[in-house]
């Protein structure tokens, strides 16, 4: 039984995960980023997700704040 709620855990722990990067790559796609550099930086969990918008705010070219970012 024991085994069974750990598995379940798990398996919400995962789909909880993939809400949040579903949710940061929306942000990212809205805010100018290409799709594949958006989830490249939304599965990134150590890329803030305000900094890479503010540079987009700033200025920089979706590239070039992903370099950044990178």
């Amino acid at each position: 039984m024991e085994s069974v709620e750990t598995d379940t855990a798990t398996l919400d722990g995962i789909d909880d995960e993939h809400q949040i990067i579903e949710w940061r790559f929306g942000q990212l796609r809205r805010a100018g980023f290409k799709p594949e550099l958006a989830l490249d930086l939304a599965i990134s969990t150590r890329i803030d997700l305000h900094q890479a918008t503010d540079l987009l705010l700033r200025g920089c070219s979706p590239e070039l704040a992903f370099r950044i970012l990178r």
